[in-house]
């Protein structure tokens, strides 16, 4: 660890490790936060296609939403700040599902949960860790690895985190976008979630999201829309330069040593066999495996 000490920049939260940037008064006043009925949650644990998802919703036309800065953000005033928006709201957050604001709940607002191979996402937290100034400076891949499977990282476990969705998976309020499925075939999935928003769209609408959202096309598009504090999707930065890495699916087998790939896939299937029935999305993600 570096001379950024873990203290400065992170606090732990009902044993989930926090940035700072998250206040521990905020967090405790999540069950206070007043969601309306039409709001949309965007939830995933962090880099798993969280500002993809965004960008497709923010290009459905005349969706009439507005994307506001995640829920878990900054201090108190962040509920004074999301009841200035008039338009229909979507709220980005990587809170695991216990953590969601009970009003949110309660109103059954409609949430779309990203999941995304764990592997892949171990690989993009750890660069996400070296280049953002706002997390502790991790030197090594070993030394990230070991952390990311005790669950020692921002938001916690990767498993914690999709096993408290995995239980509400059938509530007709949330849908699960697979970030693979998404990459596999984009058109299919963007009407699935206009739908799910019931927002109408023709064929060649969809076709235009395609393009605008393409990895490429979006990591082109970050440097004219970098660092506007009124465009930050991730809780950990409003750097956009540190949100577009690869956008690649697999780019695990360049880092995993066999040895790594053998204690993580024990561990996937001792944490996901639990369940008498297996997350339909985890299997997605086990058949990239």
């Amino acid at each position: 660890m570096s001379s950024k000490s873990q203290s400065s920049v992170l606090h732990k939260f009902k044993g989930v490790i926090f940035s700072t940037m998250s206040s521990e008064e905020l967090l405790n006043s999540l069950d206070s936060f007043e969601a309306r009925e039409d709001d949309v949650f965007l939830v995933s644990y962090p880099k798993s296609g969280t500002h993809w998802i965004a960008k497709v919703i923010e290009n459905i036309p005349n969706a009439r939403i507005t994307l506001t800065p995640p829920i878990e953000l900054g201090d108190i005033s962040k509920f004074e700040e999301l009841k200035t928006y008039c338009e229909r709201r979507v709220i980005p957050t990587h809170l695991s599902y216990s953590m969601l604001p009970m009003n949110v709940k309660q109103k059954q607002c409609k949430i779309i949960y990203i999941i995304r191979n764990p592997k892949d996402i171990a690989v993009s937290f750890f660069h996400y860790y070296k280049d953002n100034p706002n997390l502790p400076s991790i030197e090594t891949w070993h030394e990230f690895f070991e952390l990311f499977l005790k669950g020692d990282v921002v938001y916690g476990s990767w498993f914690d985190h999709v096993l408290s969705w995995e239980e509400h998976k059938n509530v007709k309020n949330i849908l699960i976008i697979s970030y693979e499925e998404m990459k596999k075939d984009p058109s299919k999935n963007i009407k699935k979630i206009a739908t799910f928003l019931g927002l109408n769209m023709t064929d060649s609408e969809i076709n235009q999201i395609v393009w605008k959202t393409s990895f490429t096309e979006m990591k082109n598009n970050t440097a004219k829309e970098n660092c506007d504090p009124n465009h930050t999707i991730c809780a950990l930065t409003s750097n956009r330069n540190l949100v577009f890495r690869k956008g690649a699916v697999g780019d695990w087998i360049n880092y995993f040593t066999s040895k790594q790939k053998r204690v993580f896939d024990e561990l996937f299937t001792e944490k996901m066999n639990e369940k008498q029935t297996p997350y339909e999305k985890v299997s997605c993600v086990r058949d990239n495996y």
